[in-house]
């Protein structure tokens, strides 16, 4: 279940309006928590299914270790440059692991859909190329803050 947005109601993206824009970014801020409580941001690239958010994830990374630890996630896909362009989504939940880790090309249908978008979409690919050093995260949010500052009408 997805938590509703309570603020900011008036520059929230509307289902369709974030589905587009989370399809159209490529790059998002994962932010994770390490073990004494420290949090940890880094920038991966990502493709979006409509439902669930796709991370293709180092292994050997601090925020691969710092999620077996510790699944919660929260991740920010924004855009613009000017105060009246400014969008973005905060998207928050479990990141669950997704296929053999590191991945390696084994066959897993649940991944099938998500390497074609995310190797079309990051390497104009029509396959996904495997190198044995990543593997995938799902996070289907639990909740979703949105923005879009164009609804202001300049202000």
């Amino acid at each position: 279940m997805t938590v509703a947005q309570r603020r900011g109601r008036r520059i929230m993206m509307t289902p369709e309006e974030l589905d587009s824009f989370l399809a159209e970014q490529r790059t998002c801020r994962v932010a994770t928590v390490s073990a004494d409580g420290h949090p940890h941001v880094s920038a991966l690239w990502y493709a979006w299914d409509g439902t669930s958010l796709w991370l293709y994830s180092l292994t050997r990374s601090r925020r691969w270790a710092e999620l077996s630890a510790d699944p919660r996630i929260s991740v920010l896909v924004d855009d613009g440059e000017e105060y009246g362009e400014l969008r973005g989504a905060e998207l928050s939940g479990r990141a669950v692991p997704v296929g053999e880790a590191p991945r390696t090309g084994e066959p897993c249908p649940e991944l099938d859909a998500v390497e074609r978008l995310f190797a079309a979409k990051n390497f104009g690919l029509d396959a996904m190329p495997h190198d044995g050093r990543h593997a995938w995260l799902r996070l289907t949010p639990d909740a979703v803050a949105s923005w879009d500052f164009r609804k202001l009408g300049g202000v």
